[in-house]
C-alpha cells in the first residue's frame, strides 16, 4: 500500500527542488564567468529575478542574436493585417512555423551558493561579465535609476577556478594576458598603477596575504602596486572552494559597483536642490504653524 501512494509522487515531475527555492534549471555548481551578487537578507529569490530581466535586457541590446530581432519584428508587423488578410489556415502555418524556429540558447544561468545575501549568475559567450557589469552601473551613475528593488553590489568575474594557488595563478595569468592584449591593441604598453580589492566568503584555507602575493606574481613589469590611486584594479572573489578574477577601472568613481549607493549619490543632490530633506521640511511645516 505504501509503495502504491509513493508511485506517484515519485513519478511526478517537479518544478523546483526539495528546497522550494531554486528552479530545476539552475546549476549546484560555480562555474565559468559571471557576476556575483550580494543583496537584502531574506530577498535572495527576488534578486533573482530582477537581476535576471535586467541581464537579459541589457546583453540584447550589447550582443543582439542574429534573426532573433527581426523575426520580432515580422510577427509584429503581421499582426497588424491578421485580421483583415489571414485566414485560418495562415494562422496555423504562422504557430508551426513558430514552434519550428530554434530555440535561443540562454546565455545566463543561476548558479547555487547555498548563502544568504549571495548570489552568482553565469555568463556564456558572447556575454561579457564586466562590459555588462560596466555598463549598468553606468547607466545607473547617470539616470539614479537602479531598475532593481533589493540589489546591493555587483562584481563581474571573467573566470572562476578551484581555490588553491597554482590554479589561481594559472586563471590570473589568463585574465591579465586578455586584459593586456585588449590594452596593447589600443597603443603600445604603458605604464599602470593597480591595486588588489579582495573579498573573502566562507573560506579560510589560505590567508589574504597569500591570495594577493599570488595574484602580484602574475601582473606584468609595467604594472606597479599603488594603493591610492591606482588605474586599474584587479578584482578577486573567494567563496568557499570557488575563487573568480577580473580586471576593471573606474571601481571607486562607480562606488565599488554599489548600485545602490551610485543612485543615491544621483538623487539625493536633486532631493535637496528642490528643498527635500527633513530639515527643510521641518522648517516648513513650523512656517505653516505660525501662519
Amino acid at each position: 500500500m505504501a509503495e502504491a501512494q509513493s508511485g506517484p509522487s515519485n513519478g511526478r515531475k517537479r518544478k523546483y527542488r526539495s528546497d522550494g527555492v531554486s528552479p530545476t534549471w539552475v546549476k549546484r555548481t560555480i562555474e565559468g564567468p559571471g557576476i556575483w551578487a550580494t543583496c537584502v537578507k531574506g530577498k535572495e529569490k527576488g534578486t533573482v529575478g530582477e537581476l535576471y530581466d535586467l541581464f537579459e535586457s541589457l546583453a540584447a541590446d550589447m550582443w543582439p542574436i542574429e534573426g532573433h530581432d527581426s523575426s520580432a519584428n515580422d510577427r509584429d508587423n503581421g499582426s497588424d493585417t491578421d485580421e483583415n488578410e489571414d485566414d485560418l489556415e495562415t494562422q496555423i502555418a504562422k504557430e508551426v512555423a513558430a514552434l519550428k524556429r530554434p530555440k535561443v540558447e540562454k546565455r545566463l544561468a543561476i548558479c547555487l551558493t547555498n548563502t544568504q545575501c549571495v548570489i552568482f549568475i553565469s555568463c556564456k559567450p558572447p556575454v561579457d561579465p564586466v562590459k555588462l557589469v560596466m555598463k549598468h552601473v553606468d547607466n545607473v551613475q547617470k539616470t539614479g535609476v537602479t531598475r532593481t528593488k533589493y540589489t546591493h553590489r555587483l562584481t563581474p568575474v571573467s573566470g572562476t577556478c578551484v581555490a588553491n594557488l597554482p590554479e589561481l595563478h594559472s586563471l590570473c595569468r589568463r585574465t591579465v594576458a586578455a586584459y593586456c592584449a585588449q590594452e596593447n591593441s589600443e597603443g603600445s604598453p604603458r605604464a599602470r598603477k593597480y591595486k588588489v580589492e579582495l573579498r573573502v566568503r566562507n573560506h579560510n584555507t589560505l590567508t589574504r596575504m597569500e591570495i594577493i602575493q599570488e595574484v602580484a606574481k602574475c601582473m606584468p613589469s609595467n604594472y606597479t602596486v599603488d594603493l591610492d590611486n591606482p588605474d586599474v584594479f584587479v578584482l578577486v572573489e573567494v567563496f568557499k572552494s570557488t575563487f573568480g578574477v577580473s580586471i576593471v577601472e573606474d571601481y571607486y568613481r562607480f562606488q565599488k559597483f554599489n548600485v545602490m549607493e551610485l543612485a543615491n549619490a544621483h538623487n539625493e543632490p536633486e532631493r535637496f536642490e528642490k528643498g527635500a530633506g527633513r530639515v527643510q521640511d521641518k522648517k516648513q511645516e513650523d512656517d505653516n504653524e505660525t501662519m
